[in-house]
Protein backbone atom coordinates (compact mmCIF):
# COMPACT_ATOMS: atom_id res chain seq x y z
CA UNK A 1 0.00 0.00 0.00
CA UNK A 2 1.41 2.98 -0.92
CA UNK A 3 3.07 5.46 2.03
CA UNK A 4 5.65 8.50 1.42
CA UNK A 5 8.98 9.19 3.52
CA UNK A 6 8.25 12.11 5.73
CA UNK A 7 9.54 15.49 4.75
CA UNK A 8 10.62 17.93 7.48
CA UNK A 9 11.38 21.26 7.96
CA UNK A 10 14.96 20.37 7.93
CA UNK A 11 14.56 19.48 4.22
CA UNK A 12 12.01 21.76 2.94
CA UNK A 13 10.98 25.58 3.83
CA UNK A 14 7.54 26.04 5.31
CA UNK A 15 6.18 29.61 4.70
CA UNK A 16 4.60 30.72 8.59
CA UNK A 17 1.50 32.24 8.42
CA UNK A 18 1.08 35.89 9.08
CA UNK A 19 -0.10 35.83 12.41
CA UNK A 20 1.01 32.70 14.07
CA UNK A 21 -2.06 30.94 15.70
CA UNK A 22 -2.48 30.03 19.20
CA UNK A 23 -2.90 26.23 20.09
CA UNK A 24 -5.07 24.65 23.21
CA UNK A 25 -4.35 21.36 23.10
CA UNK A 26 -7.08 19.37 25.30
CA UNK A 27 -6.72 15.56 25.73
CA UNK A 28 -8.50 13.25 28.49
CA UNK A 29 -8.15 10.36 29.32
CA UNK A 30 -10.47 6.88 28.65
CA UNK A 31 -13.24 8.96 26.99
CA UNK A 32 -13.65 7.15 23.62
CA UNK A 33 -15.61 8.07 20.85
CA UNK A 34 -18.33 5.36 21.83
CA UNK A 35 -19.52 8.30 24.50
CA UNK A 36 -19.03 11.26 22.19
CA UNK A 37 -22.15 12.95 19.92
CA UNK A 38 -20.52 14.08 17.43
CA UNK A 39 -19.35 10.61 16.48
CA UNK A 40 -22.99 8.92 16.58
CA UNK A 41 -23.21 8.15 20.13
CA UNK A 42 -26.56 7.71 22.05
CA UNK A 43 -25.55 7.17 25.00
CA UNK A 44 -24.73 10.75 25.77
CA UNK A 45 -24.77 13.62 24.63
CA UNK A 46 -21.47 16.44 24.46
CA UNK A 47 -22.48 19.74 23.15
CA UNK A 48 -19.13 21.49 23.21
CA UNK A 49 -17.08 18.33 21.76
CA UNK A 50 -19.24 18.65 19.00
CA UNK A 51 -19.03 22.03 18.97
CA UNK A 52 -15.29 21.91 18.23
CA UNK A 53 -16.11 19.44 15.14
CA UNK A 54 -18.93 21.03 13.51
CA UNK A 55 -17.06 24.40 13.48
CA UNK A 56 -13.74 22.62 12.11
CA UNK A 57 -12.99 18.68 11.43
CA UNK A 58 -13.67 15.40 12.71
CA UNK A 59 -11.58 12.92 12.15
CA UNK A 60 -12.71 8.84 11.92
CA UNK A 61 -9.68 7.16 11.87
CA UNK A 62 -7.26 8.66 14.17
CA UNK A 63 -5.44 5.72 16.03
CA UNK A 64 -2.57 5.64 18.57
CA UNK A 65 0.38 3.43 18.04
CA UNK A 66 0.03 2.11 21.90
CA UNK A 67 -3.27 1.90 23.32
CA UNK A 68 -2.22 3.02 27.19
CA UNK A 69 -1.77 6.27 28.98
CA UNK A 70 1.58 7.15 29.67
CA UNK A 71 2.97 6.02 26.33
CA UNK A 72 0.56 8.10 24.32
CA UNK A 73 1.25 11.35 26.08
CA UNK A 74 4.73 10.45 25.46
CA UNK A 75 4.16 9.82 22.09
CA UNK A 76 2.41 13.13 21.68
CA UNK A 77 5.81 14.94 23.06
CA UNK A 78 8.52 13.19 20.70
CA UNK A 79 7.00 12.37 17.73
CA UNK A 80 8.03 8.91 17.95
CA UNK A 81 6.71 5.67 18.58
CA UNK A 82 7.20 4.12 22.35
CA UNK A 83 10.26 1.92 21.04
CA UNK A 84 11.80 5.05 19.95
CA UNK A 85 11.33 7.20 23.06
CA UNK A 86 11.49 4.36 25.67
CA UNK A 87 8.39 4.75 27.60
CA UNK A 88 6.48 1.67 26.40
CA UNK A 89 4.97 1.22 30.00
CA UNK A 90 2.96 3.10 32.77
CA UNK A 91 3.90 3.86 35.63
CA UNK A 92 7.77 4.57 34.44
CA UNK A 93 10.10 7.39 34.18
CA UNK A 94 10.60 9.56 30.89
CA UNK A 95 13.48 10.19 29.75
CA UNK A 96 13.42 14.14 30.02
CA UNK A 97 17.34 14.47 28.11
CA UNK A 98 15.57 13.65 24.95
CA UNK A 99 13.88 15.89 22.40
CA UNK A 100 10.35 16.80 22.68
CA UNK A 101 8.65 18.86 20.26
CA UNK A 102 7.13 21.71 22.19
CA UNK A 103 11.00 23.10 22.30
CA UNK A 104 11.10 23.69 18.93
CA UNK A 105 7.98 26.12 19.70
CA UNK A 106 9.89 28.00 21.88
CA UNK A 107 12.40 28.73 19.46
CA UNK A 108 9.75 29.58 17.13
CA UNK A 109 8.54 32.19 19.70
CA UNK A 110 6.30 30.61 21.52
CA UNK A 111 5.07 30.58 25.07
CA UNK A 112 4.67 26.49 26.34
CA UNK A 113 2.20 25.13 29.15
CA UNK A 114 1.01 21.93 30.37
CA UNK A 115 -1.71 22.04 33.20
CA UNK A 116 -3.17 18.64 34.47
CA UNK A 117 -3.08 15.17 33.64
CA UNK A 118 0.55 14.22 31.94
CA UNK A 119 1.46 10.92 33.46
CA UNK A 120 4.96 10.45 32.73
CA UNK A 121 6.63 10.39 35.98
CA UNK A 122 9.04 13.12 35.26
CA UNK A 123 8.92 17.04 34.18
CA UNK A 124 10.10 17.03 30.69
CA UNK A 125 11.87 20.14 28.91
CA UNK A 126 9.90 22.38 26.19
CA UNK A 127 7.67 24.09 29.23
CA UNK A 128 7.53 27.21 30.15
CA UNK A 129 5.21 26.62 32.59
CA UNK A 130 3.96 22.79 33.93
CA UNK A 131 1.20 22.30 36.97
CA UNK A 132 0.59 18.95 36.64
CA UNK A 133 -0.91 16.48 38.10
CA UNK A 134 1.30 13.55 39.89
CA UNK A 135 0.67 9.69 38.45
CA UNK A 136 -2.98 10.11 38.26
CA UNK A 137 -3.93 12.23 40.81
CA UNK A 138 -7.41 12.12 42.27
CA UNK A 139 -10.62 13.49 41.28
CA UNK A 140 -11.56 15.34 44.21
CA UNK A 141 -8.92 17.97 46.34
CA UNK A 142 -5.93 16.86 44.19
CA UNK A 143 -2.48 17.52 44.58
CA UNK A 144 -0.39 19.68 41.53
CA UNK A 145 3.33 19.74 41.04
CA UNK A 146 4.83 22.86 39.09
CA UNK A 147 7.87 23.65 36.79
CA UNK A 148 9.83 23.93 40.39
CA UNK A 149 8.26 20.38 41.79
CA UNK A 150 6.91 22.44 44.77
CA UNK A 151 3.23 20.03 45.25
CA UNK A 152 0.10 22.13 46.21
CA UNK A 153 -3.59 20.76 46.83
CA UNK A 154 -5.84 21.97 44.72
CA UNK A 155 -9.31 22.03 46.81
CA UNK A 156 -12.56 21.41 44.13
CA UNK A 157 -13.19 18.88 41.27
CA UNK A 158 -10.24 18.25 39.34
CA UNK A 159 -11.76 18.87 35.99
CA UNK A 160 -13.16 22.82 37.10
CA UNK A 161 -9.26 22.55 38.60
CA UNK A 162 -7.36 21.79 35.58
CA UNK A 163 -10.05 24.88 33.39
CA UNK A 164 -9.36 27.10 36.18
CA UNK A 165 -5.46 26.57 36.31
CA UNK A 166 -5.45 26.85 32.12
CA UNK A 167 -7.13 30.12 32.09
CA UNK A 168 -5.15 31.47 35.56
CA UNK A 169 -2.40 31.12 32.77
CA UNK A 170 -3.92 32.44 29.68
CA UNK A 171 -4.87 35.56 31.91
CA UNK A 172 -0.93 36.26 33.26
CA UNK A 173 1.05 35.15 29.95
CA UNK A 174 2.69 37.60 27.78
CA UNK A 175 0.07 38.41 25.71
CA UNK A 176 3.01 39.76 22.83
CA UNK A 177 3.85 36.06 21.88
CA UNK A 178 1.42 33.23 20.51
CA UNK A 179 1.18 30.32 23.01
CA UNK A 180 1.14 26.63 23.22
CA UNK A 181 -0.90 24.78 26.33
CA UNK A 182 -1.83 21.89 26.75
CA UNK A 183 -5.16 21.10 29.10
CA UNK A 184 -4.86 17.47 30.43
CA UNK A 185 -8.03 16.10 31.87
CA UNK A 186 -7.91 13.16 34.43
CA UNK A 187 -11.62 12.16 33.70
CA UNK A 188 -12.82 9.81 32.45
CA UNK A 189 -10.06 7.83 34.10
CA UNK A 190 -10.85 4.55 36.46
CA UNK A 191 -12.17 4.65 39.23
CA UNK A 192 -14.94 7.11 37.45
CA UNK A 193 -15.88 9.68 40.06
CA UNK A 194 -19.10 12.29 38.95
CA UNK A 195 -18.51 15.80 40.29
CA UNK A 196 -21.02 16.57 42.77
CA UNK A 197 -23.43 18.14 40.64
CA UNK A 198 -23.38 15.29 37.89
CA UNK A 199 -24.22 12.46 40.29
CA UNK A 200 -27.22 10.30 39.51
CA UNK A 201 -27.26 11.96 35.88
CA UNK A 202 -28.04 8.97 33.94
CA UNK A 203 -30.09 7.27 37.05
CA UNK A 204 -33.08 7.38 34.68
CA UNK A 205 -31.46 5.63 31.97
CA UNK A 206 -31.27 2.09 31.30
CA UNK A 207 -28.08 1.66 28.29
CA UNK A 208 -28.88 -0.60 25.90
CA UNK A 209 -26.18 -3.71 26.37
CA UNK A 210 -24.16 -4.30 23.54
CA UNK A 211 -23.85 -6.88 20.72
CA UNK A 212 -20.45 -8.51 21.46
CA UNK A 213 -21.01 -8.22 25.45
CA UNK A 214 -21.40 -12.05 25.70
CA UNK A 215 -18.78 -12.60 23.39
CA UNK A 216 -16.90 -16.02 24.08
CA UNK A 217 -13.71 -15.01 22.25
CA UNK A 218 -13.74 -17.95 20.14
CA UNK A 219 -10.18 -17.95 17.84
CA UNK A 220 -9.01 -15.05 19.54
CA UNK A 221 -6.61 -16.99 22.30
CA UNK A 222 -5.73 -13.79 23.77
CA UNK A 223 -8.82 -12.22 24.48
CA UNK A 224 -9.72 -15.42 26.41
CA UNK A 225 -6.98 -15.02 28.73
CA UNK A 226 -7.27 -11.20 29.10
CA UNK A 227 -8.40 -9.90 32.76
CA UNK A 228 -10.48 -6.81 32.09
CA UNK A 229 -13.87 -7.81 31.90
CA UNK A 230 -16.74 -5.99 33.43
CA UNK A 231 -18.13 -9.76 34.89
CA UNK A 232 -15.08 -10.75 37.00
CA UNK A 233 -12.46 -8.12 37.10
CA UNK A 234 -14.76 -4.72 37.75
CA UNK A 235 -14.31 -4.30 41.38
CA UNK A 236 -17.90 -3.47 43.15
CA UNK A 237 -16.81 -1.59 45.99
CA UNK A 238 -13.89 0.53 44.35
CA UNK A 239 -15.10 1.00 40.55
CA UNK A 240 -19.03 0.76 41.34
CA UNK A 241 -18.66 2.74 45.23
CA UNK A 242 -20.80 -0.32 46.55
CA UNK A 243 -20.70 0.11 50.32
CA UNK A 244 -16.91 2.27 49.57
CA UNK A 245 -15.03 3.31 52.42
CA UNK A 246 -14.45 6.65 53.39
CA UNK A 247 -12.16 6.51 56.16
CA UNK A 248 -8.45 4.76 56.54
CA UNK A 249 -8.56 1.24 58.16
CA UNK A 250 -5.08 0.85 58.91
CA UNK A 251 -5.79 -3.40 59.11
CA UNK A 252 -6.30 -3.25 55.32
CA UNK A 253 -3.69 -1.12 54.45
CA UNK A 254 -0.67 -3.42 53.67
CA UNK A 255 -3.65 -5.60 51.86
CA UNK A 256 -4.76 -3.18 49.73
CA UNK A 257 -0.70 -1.92 49.01
CA UNK A 258 -0.33 -5.46 47.90
CA UNK A 259 -3.29 -5.55 45.38
CA UNK A 260 -2.15 -2.19 44.02
CA UNK A 261 1.04 -3.70 44.16
CA UNK A 262 0.46 -6.40 42.08
CA UNK A 263 -2.49 -4.73 39.53
CA UNK A 264 0.38 -1.90 38.58
CA UNK A 265 4.02 -3.85 38.52
CA UNK A 266 3.39 -7.35 38.36
CA UNK A 267 6.44 -9.39 39.75
CA UNK A 268 8.56 -6.28 39.66
CA UNK A 269 10.52 -4.73 42.25
CA UNK A 270 9.56 -1.39 43.31
CA UNK A 271 10.75 1.65 44.19
CA UNK A 272 10.68 3.32 47.65
CA UNK A 273 9.44 6.05 44.93
CA UNK A 274 6.86 4.10 44.21
CA UNK A 275 5.51 2.45 47.53
CA UNK A 276 5.41 5.82 48.76
CA UNK A 277 3.16 6.72 45.72
CA UNK A 278 1.20 3.58 46.84
CA UNK A 279 0.76 4.44 50.41
CA UNK A 280 -0.13 7.76 49.52
CA UNK A 281 -2.99 5.85 47.14
CA UNK A 282 -4.43 3.87 49.88
CA UNK A 283 -4.63 6.19 52.79
CA UNK A 284 -5.56 9.50 50.73
CA UNK A 285 -7.04 8.01 47.36
CA UNK A 286 -10.15 8.13 45.90
CA UNK A 287 -13.21 8.44 48.75
CA UNK A 288 -10.37 9.21 51.51
CA UNK A 289 -9.79 12.70 50.21
CA UNK A 290 -13.39 14.16 50.16
CA UNK A 291 -13.87 17.11 52.45
CA UNK A 292 -17.00 16.56 54.90
CA UNK A 293 -18.87 18.11 52.91
CA UNK A 294 -18.27 16.54 49.29
CA UNK A 295 -18.28 13.20 51.51
CA UNK A 296 -21.95 13.60 52.51
CA UNK A 297 -23.00 14.25 49.61
CA UNK A 298 -21.28 11.46 47.86
CA UNK A 299 -22.01 8.88 50.43
CA UNK A 300 -25.23 9.58 50.44
CA UNK A 301 -25.70 9.05 46.78
CA UNK A 302 -24.18 5.80 46.44
CA UNK A 303 -25.82 4.49 50.05
CA UNK A 304 -28.68 4.27 48.15
CA UNK A 305 -27.11 2.81 45.39
CA UNK A 306 -25.29 0.17 47.95
CA UNK A 307 -28.78 -0.36 49.40
CA UNK A 308 -30.08 -1.23 46.06
CA UNK A 309 -27.67 -3.58 45.55
CA UNK A 310 -28.16 -5.49 48.58
CA UNK A 311 -31.97 -5.51 48.36
CA UNK A 312 -31.77 -6.96 44.39
CA UNK A 313 -29.52 -9.90 45.63
CA UNK A 314 -28.16 -10.37 42.00
CA UNK A 315 -26.05 -13.40 40.55
CA UNK A 316 -24.99 -14.80 37.52
CA UNK A 317 -25.52 -12.05 34.20
CA UNK A 318 -28.44 -10.37 36.14
CA UNK A 319 -25.56 -9.05 38.31
CA UNK A 320 -23.17 -8.45 35.65
CA UNK A 321 -25.42 -6.12 33.77
CA UNK A 322 -26.04 -4.79 36.58
CA UNK A 323 -22.82 -3.62 36.83
CA UNK A 324 -22.40 -3.01 33.36
CA UNK A 325 -25.40 -0.16 34.03
CA UNK A 326 -23.72 1.14 37.09
CA UNK A 327 -20.45 1.35 35.33
CA UNK A 328 -21.62 3.48 32.54
CA UNK A 329 -23.57 6.17 34.92
CA UNK A 330 -20.78 6.47 36.86
CA UNK A 331 -18.50 6.96 33.27
CA UNK A 332 -20.60 9.33 31.93
CA UNK A 333 -21.54 11.00 34.52
CA UNK A 334 -17.69 11.58 34.54
CA UNK A 335 -17.83 12.51 31.40
CA UNK A 336 -20.22 15.14 31.75
CA UNK A 337 -17.65 17.69 33.51
CA UNK A 338 -15.39 17.28 31.11
CA UNK A 339 -17.56 18.09 27.95
CA UNK A 340 -18.81 21.35 30.21
CA UNK A 341 -15.28 22.35 31.19
CA UNK A 342 -14.16 22.38 27.01
CA UNK A 343 -17.57 24.63 26.65
CA UNK A 344 -15.87 26.79 29.70
CA UNK A 345 -12.89 27.05 27.88
CA UNK A 346 -14.18 27.64 24.54
CA UNK A 347 -16.01 30.28 25.91
CA UNK A 348 -13.86 31.73 27.36
CA UNK A 349 -11.87 31.94 23.82
CA UNK A 350 -14.96 33.89 22.88
CA UNK A 351 -14.68 36.33 25.57
CA UNK A 352 -11.39 37.20 25.74
CA UNK A 353 -11.04 37.53 21.86
CA UNK A 354 -9.12 34.92 21.00
CA UNK A 355 -10.95 32.28 19.02
CA UNK A 356 -10.20 33.54 15.79
CA UNK A 357 -6.61 33.00 15.71
CA UNK A 358 -7.04 30.02 18.32
CA UNK A 359 -6.09 26.25 16.99
CA UNK A 360 -8.64 24.21 19.33
CA UNK A 361 -7.91 20.74 19.34
CA UNK A 362 -9.98 17.84 22.09
CA UNK A 363 -8.56 14.04 21.43
CA UNK A 364 -8.33 11.41 24.09
CA UNK A 365 -4.90 9.79 24.76
CA UNK A 366 -6.62 6.35 23.53
CA UNK A 367 -9.91 4.48 22.95
CA UNK A 368 -11.98 2.54 25.46
CA UNK A 369 -14.36 0.09 25.94
CA UNK A 370 -17.58 0.33 27.52
CA UNK A 371 -18.98 -3.19 27.42
CA UNK A 372 -18.07 -4.21 24.24
CA UNK A 373 -16.75 -7.77 23.98
CA UNK A 374 -17.86 -7.76 28.18
CA UNK A 375 -14.76 -5.25 29.29
CA UNK A 376 -13.43 -2.49 30.07
CA UNK A 377 -10.15 -0.37 29.68
CA UNK A 378 -8.32 -0.10 26.34
CA UNK A 379 -4.55 -2.02 25.79
CA UNK A 380 -6.06 -3.70 22.44
CA UNK A 381 -5.32 -2.75 18.66
CA UNK A 382 -8.90 -3.66 18.58
CA UNK A 383 -10.85 -1.17 17.23
CA UNK A 384 -12.58 0.37 19.96
CA UNK A 385 -9.21 0.93 21.82
CA UNK A 386 -6.83 1.70 18.50
CA UNK A 387 -9.36 4.52 17.24
CA UNK A 388 -9.51 7.67 20.01
CA UNK A 389 -11.50 10.69 18.99
CA UNK A 390 -9.97 13.98 17.45
CA UNK A 391 -11.77 17.23 17.14
CA UNK A 392 -9.81 20.16 15.78
CA UNK A 393 -10.92 24.01 15.01
CA UNK A 394 -8.69 26.43 12.95
CA UNK A 395 -10.72 29.04 11.61
CA UNK A 396 -9.93 30.27 8.18
CA UNK A 397 -7.79 27.33 7.38
CA UNK A 398 -10.22 24.06 8.37
CA UNK A 399 -13.60 24.39 6.63
CA UNK A 400 -16.21 23.80 8.88
CA UNK A 401 -17.95 20.13 8.79
CA UNK A 402 -14.82 18.83 7.16
CA UNK A 403 -14.90 15.02 7.70
CA UNK A 404 -11.67 13.30 7.31
CA UNK A 405 -11.65 9.52 6.82
CA UNK A 406 -7.60 9.03 6.41
CA UNK A 407 -6.03 7.26 8.66
CA UNK A 408 -3.49 9.23 11.16
CA UNK A 409 -2.04 8.09 14.03
CA UNK A 410 -1.03 9.95 17.33
CA UNK A 411 2.63 9.81 16.35
CA UNK A 412 1.75 12.56 13.71
CA UNK A 413 0.41 15.07 16.43
CA UNK A 414 3.65 16.33 16.87
CA UNK A 415 4.53 17.06 13.43
CA UNK A 416 1.15 18.73 12.78
CA UNK A 417 1.55 20.74 15.29
CA UNK A 418 4.32 21.99 14.46
CA UNK A 419 3.11 22.43 11.08
CA UNK A 420 0.66 24.53 11.36
CA UNK A 421 2.68 26.99 13.85
CA UNK A 422 4.98 27.34 11.14
CA UNK A 423 7.50 26.00 13.13
CA UNK A 424 10.62 23.49 12.16
CA UNK A 425 9.83 19.62 12.46
CA UNK A 426 13.13 18.10 13.50
CA UNK A 427 14.38 15.04 12.04
CA UNK A 428 13.98 12.92 14.92
CA UNK A 429 9.99 12.91 14.73
CA UNK A 430 8.65 9.59 12.91
CA UNK A 431 5.44 10.63 12.15
CA UNK A 432 4.12 12.98 9.54
CA UNK A 433 2.21 16.39 9.36
CA UNK A 434 -1.66 15.65 8.45
CA UNK A 435 -1.97 19.60 7.99
CA UNK A 436 -2.78 19.20 4.33
CA UNK A 437 -5.60 16.50 4.88
CA UNK A 438 -6.82 18.40 7.25
CA UNK A 439 -7.26 21.48 4.72
CA UNK A 440 -8.52 19.45 2.02
CA UNK A 441 -5.92 19.50 -0.05
CA UNK A 442 -5.15 16.94 -2.57
CA UNK A 443 -2.88 14.30 -1.17
CA UNK A 444 -2.67 11.82 -3.75
CA UNK A 445 -0.76 11.82 -6.61
CA UNK A 446 0.76 14.09 -8.50
CA UNK A 447 1.32 15.59 -5.32
CA UNK A 448 2.46 13.67 -2.47
CA UNK A 449 0.12 10.50 -1.22
CA UNK A 450 -0.79 10.22 2.50
CA UNK A 451 -0.06 6.55 3.77
CA UNK A 452 -3.08 4.73 4.11
CA UNK A 453 -2.00 2.40 7.16
CA UNK A 454 -0.96 2.80 10.21
CA UNK A 455 1.48 0.96 12.72
CA UNK A 456 0.79 -0.07 16.24
CA UNK A 457 3.15 -2.02 19.21
CA UNK A 458 1.70 -2.58 22.72
CA UNK A 459 4.07 -4.10 25.69
CA UNK A 460 2.50 -3.93 29.23
CA UNK A 461 2.27 -7.92 30.15
CA UNK A 462 1.51 -9.39 32.59
CA UNK A 463 0.33 -5.83 34.54
CA UNK A 464 -3.05 -4.74 34.97
CA UNK A 465 -5.28 -6.72 32.79
CA UNK A 466 -3.05 -9.51 31.15
CA UNK A 467 -3.29 -8.55 27.38
CA UNK A 468 -0.66 -10.32 25.57
CA UNK A 469 1.96 -7.87 24.06
CA UNK A 470 1.46 -7.47 20.28
CA UNK A 471 2.33 -5.55 17.31
CA UNK A 472 0.32 -5.28 13.40
CA UNK A 473 -0.66 -2.83 10.83
CA UNK A 474 -4.47 -1.73 10.93
CA UNK A 475 -4.86 -0.46 6.75
CA UNK A 476 -8.44 0.73 5.36
CA UNK A 477 -9.64 -2.72 5.19
CA UNK A 478 -7.57 -4.96 7.54
CA UNK A 479 -5.68 -5.31 10.61
CA UNK A 480 -3.37 -7.81 11.31
CA UNK A 481 -1.27 -8.72 14.19
CA UNK A 482 1.19 -10.75 15.93
CA UNK A 483 0.98 -11.61 19.87
CA UNK A 484 3.68 -12.72 21.81
CA UNK A 485 4.86 -13.35 25.17
CA UNK A 486 2.60 -16.06 26.86
CA UNK A 487 2.24 -17.80 23.25
CA UNK A 488 2.77 -17.05 19.78
CA UNK A 489 0.24 -16.41 17.17
CA UNK A 490 -1.45 -13.97 14.64
CA UNK A 491 -4.91 -12.77 14.12
CA UNK A 492 -6.31 -11.24 10.93
CA UNK A 493 -9.51 -9.50 10.59
CA UNK A 494 -11.40 -7.28 8.12
CA UNK A 495 -12.25 -4.53 9.67
CA UNK A 496 -14.88 -3.35 6.68
CA UNK A 497 -17.26 -6.34 7.22
CA UNK A 498 -16.24 -7.00 10.99
CA UNK A 499 -15.55 -3.86 12.58
CA UNK A 500 -15.71 -5.70 16.02
CA UNK A 501 -12.86 -7.97 15.31
CA UNK A 502 -14.82 -10.76 16.03
CA UNK A 503 -13.72 -13.41 13.39
CA UNK A 504 -10.09 -14.28 13.52
CA UNK A 505 -9.90 -15.14 9.55
CA UNK A 506 -6.01 -15.63 9.80
CA UNK A 507 -4.75 -19.07 8.69
CA UNK A 508 -8.52 -19.48 6.95
CA UNK A 509 -8.34 -20.92 3.28
CA UNK A 510 -8.47 -18.25 0.56
CA UNK A 511 -6.89 -15.59 2.71
CA UNK A 512 -2.73 -16.96 2.23
CA UNK A 513 -2.20 -14.38 -0.94
CA UNK A 514 -3.75 -11.24 1.68
CA UNK A 515 -2.13 -12.83 4.79
CA UNK A 516 1.31 -12.58 2.68
CA UNK A 517 0.93 -8.83 1.79
CA UNK A 518 0.19 -7.57 4.94
CA UNK A 519 2.99 -9.43 6.60
CA UNK A 520 5.56 -8.41 3.75
CA UNK A 521 3.86 -4.76 4.65
CA UNK A 522 3.95 -5.13 8.51
CA UNK A 523 7.31 -5.79 7.90
CA UNK A 524 8.38 -2.75 5.77
CA UNK A 525 6.98 -0.68 8.72
CA UNK A 526 8.90 -2.35 11.15
CA UNK A 527 11.91 -1.61 9.15
CA UNK A 528 10.97 1.98 8.55
CA UNK A 529 10.40 2.86 12.03
CA UNK A 530 13.48 0.76 13.39
CA UNK A 531 11.17 -1.29 15.96
CA UNK A 532 14.31 -4.07 16.38
CA UNK A 533 12.78 -6.20 18.73
CA UNK A 534 9.74 -6.34 16.64
CA UNK A 535 11.95 -7.22 13.64
CA UNK A 536 13.20 -10.25 15.67
CA UNK A 537 10.13 -11.59 16.35
CA UNK A 538 8.56 -11.02 12.79
CA UNK A 539 11.33 -13.18 11.66
CA UNK A 540 11.08 -15.61 14.36
CA UNK A 541 7.17 -15.49 13.71
CA UNK A 542 5.16 -18.85 13.64
CA UNK A 543 3.62 -19.93 10.58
Amino acid sequence: MPGYAPIHLDDAKSEPPVQRPNVIFVISDDHTSQAISAYGSKLARTPNIDRIAREGAILYNNVVANSICGPSRATLLTGQFSHRNGYKFNEKVFDISQPVFPEELQKNGYQTAWIGKMHLGSLPHGFDYLNILPGHGSYYNSDFVDSNNKTTRHPGYVTDVVTSLSTDWLDRRDTSKPFFLVVGHKATHREWMPALEDLGAYDNVTFPIPATFYDTYKGRLAAQKQDMTIEKTMILKTDLKVHGEYEVDETKVPEEKARLRKMLYGDAETTPAQESQLDTYVREGSYKRLTPEQKKVFSDYYAKISKEFDEKKLTGKALTEWKYQRYLKDYLSTANSLDRNIGKLLDYLDKKGLSKNTVVIYTSDQGFYLGEHGWFDKRWIYEESLKTPFVIRYPGVIKPGSQVKQIVSNVDWAPTLLSLTGTRIPGYIQGESFLPVLKGEKTGAPARPWRDQAYYHYYEYTQTHHVSPHFGLRTKQYTIARFYGPEDFWELYDIQKDPQNMHNLYGQKGYETLTANLKKELRAEIVKYKDDEALKLMDASPR
